[in-house]
């Protein structure tokens, strides 16, 4: 929108300039009265297309954030848990510097089989699962070999772009022209 708006106001000053040898100051005039109509036109149409999305970001965002509001229940999450962590279910509280990185893989693993038909219900889940295992993560980290702590910060950055991946490809459904 930027790039159109400064190549018209660029077209407006090379026309003036490349006219203003062979031109009255009377067609100089209409000749920018005309580039001026259309830097009008582009700047109405750009705005109401910043308005649309808006209104449309506003809905999405107020769609999440009810969605959020209701709490998790709490047989699903187990199903989820199961789901998502296999034999490390049930057990993300007491989970040892020797086990949790297992734990990680595992929930990497079924994510990016299970990420493709997720609705953004099921994502809440999976976040949940993973905002349980790094607090997990925070209470044995300093116990935590490096090289197993790197793996882990790996998992977490995928799980983390899968993630926003997701909401992105939401957003943009929710903002797209409908036609």
């Amino acid at each position: 929108m930027k790039a159109s708006y400064s190549k018209s106001l660029c077209g407006l000053l090379l026309s003036a300039l490349l006219t203003a040898c062979d031109s009255t100051p009377r067609e100089r005039q209409e000749i920018v009265r005309q580039e001026m109509s259309k830097l009008d036109t582009a700047a109405h149409t750009t705005g109401r297309t910043l308005s649309r999305l808006g209104h449309q970001t506003a809905r999405f965002d107020s769609a999440n954030h009810a969605r959020r509001a209701v709490p998790l229940a709490p047989q699903k999450q187990r199903i989820v848990d199961q789901e998502l962590l296999g034999s490390y279910a049930g057990q993300v509280s007491s989970l040892t510097p020797a086990t949790i990185a297992g734990a990680y893989g595992q929930l990497l693993r079924a994510t990016r089989v299970r990420q493709g038909t997720w609705q953004a219900r099921d994502w809440d889940y999976a976040q949940d699962t993973y905002r349980r295992l790094n607090a997990q993560l925070a209470r044995i980290r300093l116990d935590l070999p490096a090289r197993d702590e790197l793996r882990i910060r790996a998992w977490q950055a995928e799980f983390t772009a899968l993630r926003a991946k997701r909401t992105a490809q939401d957003l943009h459904a929710a903002t797209a022209t409908k036609k």
